[in-house]
């Protein structure tokens, strides 16, 4: 199975399966001489780490990474200094039950990547679908912990804005609100009245789906390139692999095609620093695959949870047709948690693109 990477120059390879000993990354392309720590990576894996509420998958696991290589101690405190070599970083495994998925071997889940796995390769992991799990994105949330660091002075920041049908009041937008409740959700009063809902649908066995947004500010202007090399279609790639994330969208997105051309430009007026000011943000902080200095904004999909106790109806390998009904520690709402992993892309798109910019123009 090849296509484990992405990136161009600052590149990451994960591995592992949700059921093995452990999981794991390469970051490739971390210049050196950044302070980093294991704690500050852990900060970012706390937000995504399972077991947290009654809202999210059962399965307890700490998410401890270890950086392994590419590093040199920077002191007592813990901080560590890069050194521009391949940065090893890893997590264990510990509370994996492969029995829970023993009846699913021979069976195609629907919704799942069981079929399509199988029908590529002729074999397939049935714990916890192995590399098609999310447990995969730790890793990616672990080296957008280091992202973070190469893109110092941007901020990236993600929310739930919609969930099921039920969407926040952007006039109540709170940052400091994502941090208060289990959904990462920047509006209070949506926040409250999401909580029975997901009740809910968690105590029927069901799922639901959810639109994330994620915000990079203090972004510069420059960063992309012209028609292979767009910013916006490196980030649409790289949130399009988030686990079951169906649709990606910038900016004002699917919203453009039902205003007119004078509603839909960004104005521009210059202001009292000698740098251009924009009069709203439709196209997302991207123009023709440049950033444009504004913020950058993405949304994305995430499909309901296709592991639920309802039966439904599929096949078996021997192609006879069966009722399936899919036990295990399963999120309701996989959205709540994709939101520390879409920031993580966001974060290691533009690292990626900060460094592809300083290859291009001489300062």
């Amino acid at each position: 199975m090849s296509h484990n990477t992405f990136g161009h120059l600052f590149r990451v390879t994960t591995w592992g399966e949700s059921h093995g000993a452990a999981i794991g990354c390469v970051v490739d392309g971390c210049p050196p001489q950044l302070a980093i720590s294991e704690a500050e990576i852990q900060t970012w894996l706390d937000k995504r780490r399972p077991g947290q509420s009654r809202f999210v998958t059962q399965r307890q696991e700490p998410d401890q990474v270890r950086v392994l290589s590419g590093v040199m101690a920077g002191g007592d405190d813990g901080t560590l200094i890069t050194t521009g070599t391949p940065i090893a970083l890893h997590i264990d495994n510990v509370d994996h039950r492969s029995k829970d998925y023993s009846d699913i071997e021979s069976r195609y889940r629907p919704g799942h990547a069981d079929y399509t796995y199988e029908a590529k390769y002729g074999i397939r992991d049935h714990r916890g679908g192995g590399r098609s799990s999310a447990r995969e994105t730790a890793m990616r949330v672990a080296a957008g912990g280091i992202a973070r660091k190469v893109i110092a002075g941007m901020t990236v920041r993600g929310a739930l804005v919609q969930m099921g049908e039920h969407k926040i009041d952007r006039a109540n937008w709170d940052w400091d609100e994502v941090d208060r409740n289990p959904f990462f959700c920047p509006d209070a009063e949506a926040a409250t009245h999401w909580e029975p809902y997901l009740d809910g649908i968690r105590k029927a066995g069901s799922s639901v789906g959810a639109v994330v947004e994620v915000i990079a500010e203090g972004v510069p202007a420059g960063l992309g390139a012209p028609i292979y090399g767009k910013l916006d279609s490196d980030l649409a790639m790289a949130l399009m692999t988030i686990n079951a994330v169906k649709g990606v969208e910038i900016g004002n997105g699917f919203g453009a095609a039902s205003i007119t051309g004078e509603e839909n430009a960004d104005e521009m007026r210059m202001g009292n620093d000698g740098q251009p000011v924009f009069l709203s943000n439709n196209a997302g902080g991207i123009l023709g695959g440049i950033s444009s200095g504004q913020p950058v904004v993405a949304r994305f999909a995430v499909k309901p949870t296709s592991s639920i106790l309802t039966p439904r109806r599929t096949i078996n390998r021997a192609g006879e047709e069966i009722e399936i009904v899919t036990k295990g520690r399963h999120d309701p709402c996989v959205g709540i948690r994709a939101v520390p992993v879409g920031e993580a892309m966001m974060a290691c798109v533009l690292a990626d693109h900060l460094l592809r910019h300083r290859a291009q123009i001489a300062e």
